[in-house]
């Protein structure tokens, strides 16, 4: 890989990362609704990525499936659970969407695993425990349910989007805002009263994250990705963007003083591990799903 496009997918990570903090932010901090938030961030997707709807590719079903998997229910059980998980324990447990994606792929797909991968399996679930044990015994939050939640669902919408042939990468991000604003827009006037008010009253930082979060990290980050993809092989680029949640990790301790002591240290190491193993073999979905795992958080 040229010093060039090594740089360009260390930016990729890094918006990517940077989102998980600018979403904790307005949903934690500036205290707008997560299902609000999500709406309007697939409102700008949407609009941004209109010219390539058209024409809807088929089968139709199956598109709009994947496109609510990995938008509307993706982000918004990511965004609820931000509310109360630190970014950098969400991106830990986000990592489950690897393992999950690969056996979700034996079940759909018929893949073959073999041992180095079932390690990997184990190392990331196994670290993901540690990070949500403490000493008095198991304990998980609310929030860090959501997350893993979230990364199911994007698992899913990976496994069902490797059976559809022929979408481009903005095609598919324009069909996923568009699937996924509707249905947010109505949940969020259904369970968040008072919503449009809160948005307001966050004022401009809230609409600057808004269109950070869908123009920079869904739109450019993830076309960036793909023009990667395109140049390089997969093992060598999914193995790479481990970078994300890392970098979440850091700016997590550094700008929320997210805890970090030995135990975080440990499951951190463990999860990740497990997911450089899986993403190191052969496996087709893997690219997809670790840009929505990114790209989500």
């Amino acid at each position: 890989m040229s010093l060039r496009d090594f740089g360009l997918l260390t930016l990729v990570c890094l918006v990517w990362a940077s989102n998980n903090i600018v979403s904790k932010y307005v949903v934690s901090q500036l205290g707008v609704p997560p299902l609000f938030y999500a709406a309007l961030r697939f409102g700008v997707v949407a609009i941004a990525t209109a010219p390539w709807l058209l024409p809807m590719p088929r089968p139709r079903w199956r598109l709009l499936a994947v496109a609510l998997l990995m938008g509307a229910a993706n982000f918004a059980l990511l965004f609820v659970g931000l509310k109360t998980s630190t970014p950098s324990a969400a991106a830990v447990i986000g990592q489950l969407g690897v393992p999950m994606t690969t056996l979700l792929s034996m079940v759909m797909l018929g893949e073959k695993i073999h041992w180095r991968r079932g390690l990997g399996i184990a190392l990331t679930f196994g670290g993901a425990v540690a990070v949500m044990w403490n000493p008095g015994g198991f304990s998980i939050s609310a929030g860090l349910l959501y997350v893993s939640a979230s990364a199911l669902t994007g698992s899913l919408g990976a496994v069902m989007m490797k059976q559809i042939e022929g979408v481009a990468p903005l095609q598919f991000q324009a069909w996923v805002g568009f699937a996924s604003f509707w249905p947010l827009a109505v949940l969020s006037a259904w369970l968040e009263p008072g919503q449009v008010a809160q948005g307001l009253s966050a004022g401009w930082p809230f609409l600057a994250g808004v269109l950070y979060s869908g123009l920079a990290v869904s739109v450019g980050a993830h076309t960036c990705y793909y023009f990667l993809i395109g140049r390089y092989e997969a093992n060598l680029i999914s193995p790479l963007t481990l970078m994300t949640p890392l970098a979440t990790i850091a700016l997590g301790v550094a700008i929320f003083h997210d805890p970090f002591g030995a135990r975080m240290a440990a499951g951190s190491a463990i999860a990740l591990t497990g997911v450089l193993i899986i993403a190191a073999r052969r496996n087709h979905v893997m690219p997809l799903l670790l840009a929505i795992r990114n790209r989500a958080q």
